[in-house]
């Protein structure tokens, strides 16, 4: 949660002020982002874009923190960690599923991303896709699992989220609209058991360079070239 909102906000945890997460279960329940912050939801709202958060949310799961209250005009996902009870599914206010079956949620999540850019082809739009996956219980649909090889779940799993992208880039590109999009791929925390850091020591929830250096991958052929790699390192303030 102190990442995601900083990925939304630009500010360090402690300034922002959500330095925990937010855990339904575990009865820690009245935190959330500040009603003060300015999310990047918000910013492109008031540039009169549409936007939507699809996903993953981890910032207050009262509805004083819906992602509808700071800067999203649709949101549909789950409002925390895929681990947490009750697993539900919220489109905006209400909740639509309950219980989640989890096997679905990839598929789900980026056929609501196709249908917002499909929807919103003629206007500037914000989307944050934020997938639940592999983020542990890991889950994949019918397409990507491997029943005969049931210990490499985390593989099936990556090829669904390698197919998501796929398929979110090639509705950008079908509706011409690729080349006049920034797209950002990263994560908020460096991996857990099952991934890899390259290397690095540490991993998720450590404060080595493997625990917060994250891969960002950004696409925009009007400023960036094909293959170009930057090392300066990228942080919010």
């Amino acid at each position: 949660a102190p990442s995601r909102e900083t990925l939304l906000t630009g500010r360090f945890p402690l300034r922002h002020g959500l330095v925990k997460n937010p855990t339904p279960d575990a009865g820690i329940n009245d935190i959330g982002i500040a009603a003060e912050e300015v999310t990047l939801g918000e910013v492109f709202q008031q540039a009169n874009y549409e936007t939507m958060l699809i996903g993953k949310w981890h910032l207050g799961h009262k509805e004083e923190f819906f992602p509808v209250n700071h800067g999203f005009d649709d949101y549909y996902g789950i409002l925390y960690s895929n681990d947490m009870r009750p697993v539900q599914i919220v489109e905006n206010r209400d909740t639509v599923e309950y219980p989640v079956d989890q096997n679905f949620l990839t598929k789900k999540y980026t056929e609501k991303a196709i249908n917002f850019i499909e929807k919103n082809k003629e206007k500037p739009f914000f989307l944050h896709l934020c997938h639940a996956m592999p983020h542990k219980p890991l889950a994949a649909s019918e397409n990507f699992y491997t029943p005969e090889t049931p210990n490499d779940l985390y593989a099936d799993v990556m090829r669904e989220l390698d197919w998501s992208v796929g398929a979110v880039l090639q509705t950008l590109e079908d509706l011409e609209l690729l080349d006049n999009t920034i797209v950002i791929f990263m994560s908020d925390n460096g991996p857990w058991y099952g991934g890899s850091t390259g290397g690095l020591k540490g991993m998720k929830a450590t404060t080595w360079e493997g625990g917060i250096r994250v891969p960002f991958i950004i696409q925009y052929p009007k400023v960036f070239k094909e293959k170009l790699k930057i090392d300066i390192p990228c942080w919010s303030a």
